[in-house]
């Protein structure tokens, strides 16, 4: 069979391409933008790629095409499907029907944390030797590649919900049926295609839905729009998870809904903790408990990790192994990433797409950094690049998501309809905007401290604006070890 993917240079489109690879399929594909890292994986793989929506890309005819959810209408290459009569499906219905059937599969959802949770939720099966399936939306650095088969019945998909196709506006992860499933968190966002949060709310109920009697939904304490969603009707057991709470609440938890985790913190920056199982029953007692000692910081990830331990357990993972699993857990790409450093300056990538991810993200580092000595400032270099920010939904959310920061440098991204000036003025630390990428190098430059921490958050390449920084600060020489 030969299937030609249009849009194959997203990470869950190129993803797709590597499964269909490894099952026997030919594949090729078409975008408008091909480059690394994705050309090159895709490339490595044998897999085909055309620059471009040119209807001579469909010859000869492939059996099946994959249409992905950033083409719609318009697109030469949709046209010619539609005239054609050509067989076409989304991704997510394809990877729904070719890869996940007889497959338990995990689906990591929420707003936050998908890409981070299903990489350790992977990388924990992995240890403990279940050698799973995956499809992951980063570059995961403990395994080779973002997706593969695996070798046993366990799948662990970031189940995203945005919407599959221009024909199918459904989110994603309606399609992929979840044994367990792990809601990790919901806020508003997406707002190109979602009204509002009751919008989302519905999806993420049609997911619920999914789950079987068997199955297991993971989510944490008193997340106020989880729990609207799961009041709309919920027919699956339920295991929270919360952070901090006092023991005797902790108990009474579990006596009242069942299995009940808690984390308690051994220092406030996330680097050590102890998660800790309550029993259901009676007594709601501690059943057992393991102590996580690990490279990544921020209590987002904690938040994370605990996730993929209950999600693990699941299926018999131990927690104990799960716990040294994440000791040797290495986080993806683009979150936190250290990308080099010059004459004491750190620059860091961070993928950053919501006000709280910003907010979250830089009160990890604030917390790390009061460990070390020398440390100047901690400077968010900020791109708003997201749809849902561009629109100027989160202004406000946006001013108070930066205040663990020092310095704060605002991009104005084209199109956007947020007020820059507002930012400025409206923030408690200092507040710049440039409207060039130069501009902001220019500046970092010329201000930059030995002992500054410079973190740049965008969900784009935001200019190529990492390696230009490192070499201005190198004095206008590439760093070879900067990425």
């Amino acid at each position: 069979m030969h299937i030609h993917i249009v849009g194959i240079c997203g990470t869950f489109m190129g993803s797709l391409a590597v499964l269909a690879k490894a099952l026997g399929y030919r594949v090729s594909g078409s975008d408008a933008n091909v480059y690394p890292p994705m050309s090159t994986l895709l490339a490595d793989s044998g897999i085909d790629v055309s620059e471009g929506y040119h209807p001579q890309h469909l010859r000869p005819t492939p059996d099946l095409v994959i249409i992905g959810n950033a083409v719609s209408r318009g697109n030469p290459l949709v046209e010619t499907v539609l005239n054609e009569g050509l067989v076409y499906t989304s991704g997510p219905q394809w990877l729904s029907q070719y890869v996940l059937p007889n497959k338990w599969v995990f689906a990591v959802a929420g707003t936050h944390g998908k890409t981070t949770t299903s990489a350790m939720l992977a990388w924990i099966l992995e240890q403990a030797g279940l050698q799973p399936g995956f499809l992951i939306g980063g570059v995961t650095r403990n395994f080779a590649g973002s997706a593969r088969l695996g070798n046993k019945p366990f799948f662990v998909v970031e189940a995203d919900e945005y919407d599959s196709a221009f024909f199918d506006k459904r989110s994603k992860f309606v399609h992929y049926r979840p044994q367990t499933a792990i809601l990790n968190n919901l806020e508003f966002d997406h707002a190109d295609i979602f009204d509002d949060l009751n919008a989302i709310e519905k999806q993420f109920h049609h997911l619920v839905r999914t789950v079987p009697a068997n199955g297991l939904l993971i989510s944490p304490h008193k997340d106020p729009a989880i729990e609207t969603v799961l009041r709309m009707g919920c027919w699956t057991p339920r295991q929270q998870f919360a952070l901090g709470l006092e023991h005797a609440e902790c108990k009474q938890l579990a006596i009242n809904g069942g299995v009940f985790w808690n984390v308690e913190l051994g220092h406030s920056d996330g680097s050590e903790f102890e998660i800790v199982k309550y029993g259901q029953g009676s007594s709601g007692e501690v059943i057992n408990r393991v102590a996580v000692r690990w490279q990544l910081q921020g209590i987002h990830n904690v938040k994370n990790a605990m996730a993929a331990v209950i999600a693990a357990h699941h299926v018999g993972v131990g927690m104990a192994d799960a716990g040294a699993a994440l000791g040797g857990f290495e986080n993806v790409k683009r979150r936190m990433e250290l990308r080099g450093e010059v004459e004491g300056v750190k620059v860091y990538d961070d993928f950053a797409h919501h006000p709280s991810a910003i907010d979250t993200t830089l009160n990890g580092l604030a917390a790390s950094l009061t460990r070390e000595s020398g440390v100047t400032r901690l400077i968010a270099v900020i791109e708003p690049r997201s749809n849902t920010m561009k629109m100027g939904i989160h202004q406000e959310s946006l001013v108070k998501s930066c205040q663990s920061a020092d310095m704060v440098i605002w991009h104005k991204a084209a199109g956007s309809q947020l007020d820059y000036g507002a930012l400025v003025r409206d923030s408690k630390t200092p507040a710049y905007a440039f409207d060039e990428v130069e501009h902001i190098v220019t500046f970092l430059e010329e201000n930059s401290l030995p002992g500054d921490h410079i973190v740049i958050m965008s969900n784009g390449s935001f200019g190529g604006i990492h390696d230009k920084l490192l070499k201005a600060l190198n004095h206008g020489v590439p760093l070879l070890n900067s990425h």
